[in-house]
Formats: structure tokens, C-alpha cells, sequence
């Protein structure tokens, strides 16, 4: 049961190192610029700023969705699946549980960042945060959906065993 809570644990991790003055957009900056001139060519600097901003925020918004995603992994194993509601409502209840993980770990995130030269907390990030959460569980649901269609596993109304 341990071993499912490792995606959780390594995303937790990945955002922890990431909560440092060395990821500051000033310091990501200086490796995402030149990058970026190598791939689409030279760009202003206020036209940069631009660019850089929603490089993070894009950051912000997958990171998340993929920090909840870990945490759904977890509470899927986890929890009882209650069969009589079905493998739907099980899955609903682990999303809902992982966006909560995510909403705390964004809160913690934003409130570490306060106390750091360099760095700024926001709520409007952590709200980000919560919002790439849910999108990411809206995909995943809507392919496990199709998957579950195209699986010939009709005949079993909580759909395929592996989902």
C-alpha cells in the first residue's frame, strides 16, 4: 500500500526543490531565455517577459495537474472501492480527495515561497494550481470514459478492471 503513495511522494518532492530562490523567475530566466532564442529565434526583452510569465504559469498549471494525478493514483489504491456505489463514485471520491492534497500542497508551496528572498506567494498561483488539478482529472476521466466504450466492457457497469 506503501508503494502507491510514490508518485505523491516524488511529486511532492519535484515541487519542494522547485520552492527555492534558484527557480525565482529571475534565476529561470537566465536558462529559459537562451533556450528559448535557440528554438525561435531572438525576442525583446518586454516581449520576453511575457513569454516567461506564462512559461510559469503554464508551469504552475501542468505541474499541478500532474502532482493531483499522483495523488489520485494513491487514494485510488487506497481506498475501498465500495462496490454497490460503483467504480465511478469511487473514482469521484479519490479525485476529490486528491484536489484537496493538491490544494494544500499549492497553500504550503505559496506560503514557503513568502519567506524566501526572491520569490513571491500568490493566491491567484494556488488557485491556478487548483484549476490544473481539476482539468487534469477532467482528461483523465473523459479517457478513461472512451477507453472504457471502446473496451468491450459493456456487459461489467464499472467498467474495465485495469481503469
Amino acid at each position: 500500500m506503501l508503494l502507491n503513495w510514490l508518485p505523491a511522494l516524488a511529486a511532492v518532492l519535484v515541487i519542494a526543490m522547485e520552492s527555492t530562490a534558484t527557480m525565482s523567475g529571475e534565476n529561470t530566466s537566465r536558462w529559459l531565455l537562451p533556450f528559448w532564442v535557440k528554438l525561435f529565434g531572438a525576442v525583446s526583452p518586454r516581449r520576453w517577459e511575457e513569454i516567461h510569465f506564462l512559461i510559469r504559469k503554464t508551469g504552475h498549471f501542468v505541474g499541478y495537474g500532474l502532482v493531483s494525478l499522483a495523488f489520485y493514483h494513491g487514494w485510488r489504491r487506497s481506498l475501498p472501492s465500495w462496490h454497490q456505489q460503483g467504480v465511478w463514485s469511487a473514482r469521484l471520491r479519490a479525485a476529490a480527495f486528491a484536489v484537496f492534497c493538491t490544494l494544500v500542497v499549492a497553500s504550503a508551496d505559496e506560503f514557503h515561497q513568502s519567506f524566501l528572498p526572491g520569490r513571491t506567494s500568490s493566491a491567484y498561483d494556488v488557485c491556478l494550481d487548483v484549476c490544473g488539478a481539476l482539468v487534469a482529472h477532467l482528461m483523465l476521466f473523459a479517457v478513461l470514459k472512451l477507453l472504457w466504450r471502446g473496451s468491450g466492457f459493456r456487459s461489467n457497469p464499472d467498467g474495465p478492471r485495469w481503469a
